[in-house]
């Protein structure tokens, strides 16, 4: 009986045995993870978690794996793969032969070098980790939120929701300067002013310090801040140690064909560490909804049963923050010209043209005017025609 393993047992990794299960695969599938824990979801850590709206957040219990037949490893990260022998080897000194091998690592948080030890500082990525930063917050406490991305906009939002005093630091010009620009980002600047956040935009952070707990943060413009708690938000790196020496082909994660094959034979990559290639160039989608699509291609395509010609899907993400979601349609680079098309103060709605084309759609407490977008964005609609029918 043929045996798929999986390792990375998050959302990609579970989505990927889902579709494998209902594309009528029906050999022997092992989903192995470096944490103890059933999979579970990670968006919710950031929001839900830290505001107490929810302890954990576990994606299927465990009887779900046994009706699929759905072998669980966990406790044990992965160290090394065999592509020759088709074998993995694992912390806890086992190895699992596969006859298909599927890399659903996901990411890991980047960590700012040189930070002293000091206890009230977090890094968000684990549930342990959410619930730790949960328990050090409390009204009047002074917080410093370092990077203003998603994860750092979230927690400012769930964090000032106990009653903390919040900054939100962040190098470039504007929140989310690197996601969707510097003209959408000072929207969503705005948004986390009327709300009484401290941002602070242009500067970095130089170093930490306390006496065993940190009290003061040290800004790269020399600057001081006092501070009871910090949240590292400074991005994520995919998780590829453990394949170095394999012979499976990385840049800034594994490269993939357009249905998740990498350059190793019978060896595959989905979700946030796998580089698909769309169109011309190969990148890597870090968004909840693209384990979910890239999972069912990659299924149809190992067992055979997919579409080959299958359209590819249109990136689709959400972030909510305070009251609204904002939520992005299509791909943004920093060289698009953005149309903000509607404004009122707080909710917006923006697009992102490039070459004469509509790209992108992002909206802040705008879902339907996003989402009929979806169809647009696919066909490569001329921006003229876009907002022709807007003002019409």
């Amino acid at each position: 009986m043929a045996r798929i393993v999986i390792v990375g047992a998050g959302l990609s990794g579970l989505r990927t045995a889902e579709e494998l299960r209902r594309a009528g695969f029906d050999g022997e599938i092992v989903l192995a993870g470096g944490e103890t824990h059933l999979p579970y979801d990670r968006p919710p850590l950031s929001k839900e978690v830290i505001r107490g709206d929810k302890d954990e957040t576990t994606l299927r219990p465990a009887e779900f794996f046994t009706e699929n037949k759905i072998d669980l490893k966990l406790g044990s990260p992965a160290l090394s793969v065999n592509t020759a022998a088709k074998t993995v080897a694992f912390a806890d000194g086992s190895e699992l032969s596969y006859d298909e091998l599927v890399i659903a690592t996901g990411l890991t948080p980047r960590r700012i070098s040189g930070l002293p030890q000091l206890s009230g500082v977090h890094v968000l990525r684990s549930i342990e980790e959410a619930l730790a930063l949960r328990a050090d917050l409390a009204p009047g406490k002074r917080a410093l939120i370092v990077g203003a991305g998603f994860i750092g906009c979230e927690l400012a939002s769930s964090m000032k929701s106990h009653g903390v005093e919040v900054t939100l630091l962040e190098p470039q010009p504007t929140p989310l300067a690197s996601v969707l620009g510097t003209t959408v980002g000072a929207l969503v600047e705005r948004l986390h002013r009327a709300e009484g956040i401290d941002v602070r935009v242009g500067v970095g952070l130089k170093t930490l310090s306390g006496d065993g707990a940190v009290d003061t943060a040290v800004l790269a413009d020399g600057s001081e801040i006092a501070v009871d708690v910090v949240a590292i938000g400074v991005g994520s790196l995919p998780v590829t140690n453990w394949l170095a020496d394999s012979g499976i082909e990385l840049d800034n994660g594994v490269l993939c064909d357009a249905v998740g094959r990498t350059s190793a034979d019978h060896v595959w990559a989905v979700g946030d560490v796998a580089a698909w290639t769309i169109g011309e160039r190969r990148k890597r989608v870090e968004h909840w909804s693209n384990a979910g699509d890239q999972a069912k291609v990659l299924a149809g395509a190992l067992t055979g049963t997919g579409d080959p010609n299958a359209a590819a899907q249109v990136p689709y993400f959400w972030s909510d923050q305070y009251d609204v979601k904002i939520q992005a349609l299509g791909t943004v680079a920093p060289t698009d010209q953005v149309h903000i098309i509607k404004d009122d103060g707080k909710k917006f709605v923006a697009y992102y043209e490039r070459d004469g084309l509509l790209a992108a759609v992002v909206g802040c407490g705008s879902a339907g005017a996003v989402m009929k977008m979806r169809m647009k964005i696919a066909a490569g609609t001329p921006i003229a025609d876009v907002l022709e029918s807007t003002s019409a």
